[in-house]
């Protein structure tokens, strides 16, 4: 082609990309000057984490908000499962799901409050205050230090503890699905952020005039436009922005895309450094006219690439810092090879999901329970040595033991699980330094952050499948929990 047929360069466009991207912070004040680009540029995209929906039951309690109030940080989808709508919303805010419900109550537990949890974090327990009277903000009670003539008030310890959890993990049974995935970007029902997250990056970059554009509409994510080979150009693209923090997915084989397409040979790619041009891991996939398809991706068949030309590197993708992801159509394959299955002109590619496939099977019932729940009654046991509520099981209404009872039920389940065992808890600020033990021996004491924060952390470690343990905090200045040493330390449940 000669220098007077070549097609008239967007420099516009070339700018806008750059803007949207970062990549000239220049580029993105000045866009910012243009009526009608004041955009913020900035993307708070909530990924969907290893679950989809958590449900929080007692989500209104001393660590059941905190559980609710560290999920939602972090960008979960939360649904409360509350006695008292309007006291919930006063206390978790407006940001979580709230369904009036009561686990003691079996019909309230329905398939509307169930629909797409993927996970339940249970902290409910019986109410106990203290015989003569609490201060007003409750010191006596939350402080777990000094013992207080303790009695239960309200529901008691056989129903809330044993029948209510029974309950609960009956619906789990009939409604959770195991979760060996971590859904990406959810283009079916995506987030408000979503749109600012994805933009186009075609070959204008490089001279070209091709021209495409991610649109979100009839629940997938649209990416449309024209693919020309004029001026040496011959590729259309979207790409992330830069993602914050970094994706981890070193925990599964691969990711999966939900598409569906026009015939064309698309490239799917990732990449592990912020470099605007810099190295990808690139995967070729073959579409089907107006048909929807799965296309799973192994990370181990990723070819890591510069500009469509194959890196004799031998290294494979570091898939724990996934910094953006993008599809492609280009008129190369690979290394001067052309795509066979390439046409230019119009094209359509609709996605509908993208996900990390292929991982290790993690919790999906974290029940809350107590230290000290096997003790009563155990020979040998010396209980002036005891903790209150083990010399005082009996006159608390077996509360112990139909803790102990409502763990029982949720081991026969078939569930993957994670049984906690806090001792005593109190209202300390913040992550504490923690031990674990089996075997229920321990005494201690451990706040409430710390258990709302272990509550998190079991969702995301294989290793705490299936275990029962017991936690209390360590005194320590140096608070550093490495989660996963800690739940490889546990011996599964018997």
């Amino acid at each position: 082609m000669t220098q007077q047929n070549r097609s008239r360069w967007d420099a516009g466009r070339f700018i806008q990309t750059l803007a949207y991207f970062d990549i000239i912070p220049f580029f993105s004040w000045l866009q910012k000057l243009i009526p009608g680009n004041a955009k913020d540029n900035e993307s708070s995209l909530s990924r969907g984490k290893s679950v989809g929906v958590v449900l929080v039951a007692g989500a209104t309690g001393g660590v059941g908000k905190r559980v609710v109030q560290r999920l939602l940080e972090r960008g979960y989808k939360v649904r409360s499962l509350v006695r008292d709508k309007d006291k919930a919303q006063a206390i978790l805010g407006n940001n979580t799901e709230l369904f009036v419900g009561d686990i003691t109550k079996q019909a309230t537990l329905t398939p509307e409050l169930m629909a797409n949890v993927q996970a339940v974090i249970c902290c409910t327990a019986v109410r106990v205050q203290p015989k003569e009277g609490d201060t007003p903000d409750r010191a006596k009670y939350n402080q777990g230090i000094k013992f207080y003539e303790p009695e239960v008030v309200g529901d008691t310890p056989e129903n809330v503890e044993y029948n209510g959890v029974k309950n609960l993990v009956q619906a789990a049974v009939n409604y959770l699905q195991p979760v060996t995935e971590q859904l990406l970007f959810d283009f079916w029902q995506p987030s408000n952020d979503l749109k600012n997250t994805w933009g186009a990056v075609d070959d204008v970059v490089m001279g070209g005039v091709s021209e495409s554009e991610i649109r979100l509409i009839d629940g997938a994510a649209l990416f449309t436009g024209n693919v020309s080979t004029q001026n040496s150009g011959g590729f259309v693209s979207v790409r992330t922005k830069n993602l914050t923090p970094l994706l981890d997915l070193s925990k599964y084989e691969g990711v999966e895309l939900r598409v569906k397409g026009d015939g064309n040979r698309y490239k799917f790619l990732l990449r592990t450094e912020s470099k605007w041009d810099g190295v990808a891991y690139s995967y070729s996939f073959d579409t089907i006219s107006n048909t929807w398809i799965s296309v799973r991706i192994p990370f181990s068949q990723m070819v890591p690439v510069f500009r469509a030309k194959t890196l004799k590197t031998g290294e494979e993708i570091d898939s724990k810092n996934i910094c953006s992801l993008q599809l492609m159509l280009s008129k190369f394959e690979y290394d001067g090879e052309l795509n066979p299955n390439f046409t230019p002109g119009g094209f359509a590619l609709q996605v509908e999901s993208i996900k990390a496939c292929g991982g290790e099977i993690l919790p999906q019932f974290v029940l809350v329970s107590s230290a000290g729940v096997t003790r009563p009654n155990r020979p040998g046991i010396n209980l002036e040595e005891e903790p209150p509520a083990v010399r005082m099981n009996e006159r608390l209404g077996g509360i112990l033991t139909w803790k102990l009872r409502g763990e029982d039920s949720l081991r026969a389940s078939g569930k993957p699980y994670t049984i906690i065992r806090p001792c005593a808890l109190t209202e300390e600020i913040g992550v504490q330094q923690l031990i674990f033990e089996q075997g229920d021996n321990i005494r201690g004491k451990v706040s409430r952050d710390s258990i709302a924060e272990l509550c998190i952390q079991a969702l995301a470690q294989p290793k705490a499948c299936n275990v029962t343990f017991e936690v209390k905090a360590e005194e320590s200045s140096n608070i550093d929990n490495n989660w996963e040493n800690l739940f490889a330390s546990l011996h599964p449940d018997k």
